[in-house]
């Protein structure tokens, strides 16, 4: 059971109610099993309603592999490189769920990072994330030729918050490592309670409510990388190899191979001897 909105906890003198929980049906097939889950603690968050779409959950992955394998609600394409729009193409074509690009503010800014934005939603993307560095000069350009929201990645509190809201952004993505509920806290005390926020959560549940309670209304998920899953994937084929009978025995001959050979093995012992000149006298 679950409360609801109208009272945190149980009081006599107060009324109530409580929200029974919902069953939900489950439909997978053996092949497109989801080898990446969110953390079902995200889905205690509000959710931003984008574009129609109500979305909690963003992964925040480069990998199309794990974006096809994930049951993410939508992507945060962003990487350390400079923007390249083959890149983000590829995600959104690839991708099932809405993207958010990925398109500068610390090494790549001003003129690229806007055409970059304009294509971006061209090619479809549902937003476009703009690094902590990006000036409020550049966002408010940004603004004023997109129709798709502005995601202003914000890593302290001395970030220019105010300006980049002032200047466009319409949602913030909060970054802050292990300090991001504290910094969760005070961005709220500055653009109150209904701005919308992304927040990254980790990977431990009790992490991931701790950001919600902070005020965050959408969690970023980092998953595993492909070579941590492949890792966990080969221990298995190795450990169900054991279980089985060596085929690899030294003691069988291999098959018929050698008749294929234009030299018998003598001749091509012969061959390399001579070559090498070990038997020349």
């Amino acid at each position: 059971m679950s409360f609801s909105k109208k009272s945190n906890f149980p009081d006599k003198n107060k009324d109530f109610r409580i929200i029974p929980e919902k069953y939900i049906p489950e439909i997978e097939s053996e092949l497109r099993k989801k080898a990446i889950t969110i953390p079902k603690e995200v889905y205690d968050c509000s959710g931003i309603r984008i574009q129609g779409t109500r979305i909690k959950s963003f992964l925040f992955s480069m990998d199309i592999a794990v974006i096809k394998n994930s049951n993410a609600q939508s992507i945060l394409a962003v990487y350390p490189f400079t923007p390249q729009l083959s890149i983000i193409d590829a995600i959104i074509k690839a991708s099932s769920v809405p993207v958010f690009a990925g398109v500068g503010g610390g090494i790549t800014s001003g003129q690229r990072s806007i055409q970059i934005a304009i294509q971006s939603e061209l090619m479809g993307a549902y937003g476009v994330v703009v690094n902590s560095p990006m000036p409020a000069e550049i966002i408010a350009q940004m603004y004023e030729v997109l129709d798709i929201p502005i995601v202003a990645t914000v890593t302290t509190e001395y970030d220019d918050i105010v300006g980049k809201i002032n200047a466009g952004a319409r949602i913030l993505n909060i970054s802050g490592g292990k300090e991001t509920a504290s910094l969760i806290k005070k961005v709220r005390a500055i653009v109150g309670d209904e701005f919308p926020i992304i927040a990254t959560g980790g990977h431990k549940g009790e992490n991931i409510t701790r950001t919600i309670q902070a005020g965050a209304n959408g969690i970023s998920y980092t998953p595993p990388s492909s070579a941590e899953l492949f890792q966990g994937v080969m221990e298995d084929y190795r450990q169900n190899a054991q279980k089985k009978t060596n085929p690899n025995d030294p003691k069988k001959l291999i098959p018929d191979y050698q008749d294929d050979l234009v030299f018998s093995p003598e001749e091509i012992e012969y061959i390399e001897k001579g070559a090498s000149g070990e038997d020349d006298e």
